[in-house]
């Protein structure tokens, strides 16, 4: 086959991937390159964006040996939302990227307050953009000073590839200067921190061209469109095919989220539930977001010296099956290594074992971290509801997805239908590809295309009432993880 071929990148937190895809949807090769987080100060989480483009280098070199390379029209990007890239007017960065887990702006988002949050899509939050500029405006006088533009991650990307400073919809949605219901900057957003319409990138939607490449020595043939893209949860949708109001997914990554796909702009900022802008046109998602997800699950298994999560989790399963419903006193969890966004907003919040005894092992931990992962899903699933939003049954993507017990577990605490899907692992690098084609005309038809099912979980109703009576048990101990916050 001859045909045009996308290539689909996604600037994750811990790692850029891509990947080749033609017009049917097949994945012809993909790339992968690890990344990693500077924390220089306590709750501080920054990237060098320099690194996120030699990453992207090393990953169009490992694509570059596949013969459908030769054949890229179209270029889709995905990446971690509310990150804050600063450029100077020479398009140099002034300072290292704030990501979407820092939380040095918790009284900057404080003080920006609630008066916009109907516009907006949500409540200000220390891990938005928005306030991140504030606390530079702040702390760093002469950086603030001299930016030009802020772009989000993935646009930096675009910038390296193309010389233009573009975004699009849905991530300028995460950056809490977008009017998300009229899809347009909000300049009275801006100037609360100290920002003009004039230093936001030019608007797209995710699947209209938006440049071409002009980056030399890339290997690239002339007139390779870059489309708008989009953030990593909604183009993770596109790549699912979760498009349409009333469908849903869980995300279960190094964060966690329930979302929604809506057809007008549903939030409960009161909850601290986002609606924000799909990466397609003329759609919207409500999310509720938690700051820590499977990344629980890698914590622990280093906590307790286990070799690795698998090893940790045949554990779990030999000693709690997940057939049978846990004893009432096993220990409790409470998710907020990073703080918590839904419902809490409360990025200082911290976690924390319960009802722990001498006779507790590795394995019990283990179980106690999936369900309180899980119990902050549920209480981010009532938030969703909250705003009106339907929640059905739901795909698991993410690494999380990966465990069987993990999956079952979540459907038994939802009390929903969760499947696993093939290849959800690429889900934003597919949905990027999917956006690609869009931008040269082709595609159409695959956006409704989702992924084949691995496997379905359906709700163990034996185990209820215990789950119920445990859930009971990790609200209550809320307000005293609250009464040690810093």
């Amino acid at each position: 086959m001859n045909g045009p071929v996308s290539l689909g990148i996604d600037l994750g937190t811990s790692e850029l991937k891509a990947i080749l895809m033609d017009t049917n949807g097949a994945v012809l090769a993909h790339a992968g390159v690890r990344l990693s987080v500077s924390r220089r100060h306590s709750g501080w989480s920054e990237q060098a964006p320099e690194d996120w483009w030699q990453a992207c280098l090393q990953a169009l070199d490992q694509l570059r040996r596949h013969e459908a390379f030769a054949r890229v029209a179209c270029i889709g990007l995905s990446g971690q939302m509310h990150g804050a890239v600063l450029l100077g007017d020479d398009d140099r960065v002034l300072y290292p990227a704030i990501l979407w887990d820092d939380s040095r702006a918790v009284a900057e988002a404080e003080q920006l307050g609630s008066a916009f949050a109907d516009v907006t899509g949500s409540l200000p939050m220390a891990g938005l953009t928005a306030p991140k500029l504030l606390w530079l405006q702040r702390h760093e006088p002469d950086v603030f000073k001299a930016i030009d533009c802020v772009l989000s991650p993935k646009d930096y990307l675009r910038l390296r590839l193309s010389g233009e400073r573009i975004s699009e919809m849905s991530d300028a949605a995460g950056t809490l200067w977008l009017d998300v219901a009229r899809r347009e900057w909000f300049a009275p957003m801006l100037h609360a921190t100290g920002l003009t319409p004039a230093q936001m990138p030019r608007l797209v939607e995710g699947g209209a061209p938006s440049a071409r490449v002009t980056a030399s020595g890339l290997g690239f043939s002339a007139d390779v469109v870059i489309a708008g893209g989009g953030g990593d949860n909604p183009v993770a949708a596109v790549g699912i095919g979760a498009i349409n109001a009333g469908d849903g997914f869980i995300t279960l990554g190094t964060s966690a989220a329930i979302v929604a796909i809506t057809d007008h702009a549903a939030g409960n900022p009161a909850s601290a539930v986002h609606s924000f802008c799909h990466a397609l046109p003329e759609r919207w998602y409500t999310m509720g977001a938690m700051l820590a997800g499977a990344s629980c699950l890698r914590w622990v298994t280093q906590l307790t010296g286990t070799a690795d999560e698998q090893t940790l989790l045949d554990q779990v399963q030999a000693q709690l099956p997940i057939t049978q419903a846990v004893p009432l006193n096993t220990p409790l969890f409470l998710p907020y290594l990073a703080g918590e966004r839904t419902p809490h907003n409360d990025p200082l919040l911290r976690g924390g074992f319960m009802n722990l005894g001498h006779d507790c092992t590795p394995a019990m931990l283990g179980y106690a971290v999936m369900e309180g992962v899980g119990f902050g899903l549920l209480d981010a699933l009532r938030a969703v509801q909250s705003a009106g939003a339907s929640v059905g049954a739901c795909a698991l993507v993410g690494g999380g997805a990966r465990s069987e017990y993990w999956a079952q577990l979540l459907a038994n605490i939802l009390q929903r239908e969760i499947h696993t899907l093939h290849g959800s692992e690429l889900s934003a690098c597919i949905g990027a590809a999917k956006l690609g084609l869009l931008a040269v005309g082709q595609g159409e038809e695959l956006l409704a295309k989702g992924m084949p099912v691995k496997a379905r979980y359906l709700p163990d109703e034996s185990q209820q009432p215990v789950l119920e009576a445990r859930y009971v048990q990790f609200r209550g101990l809320l307000r005293a993880a609250q009464a040690l916050r810093s």
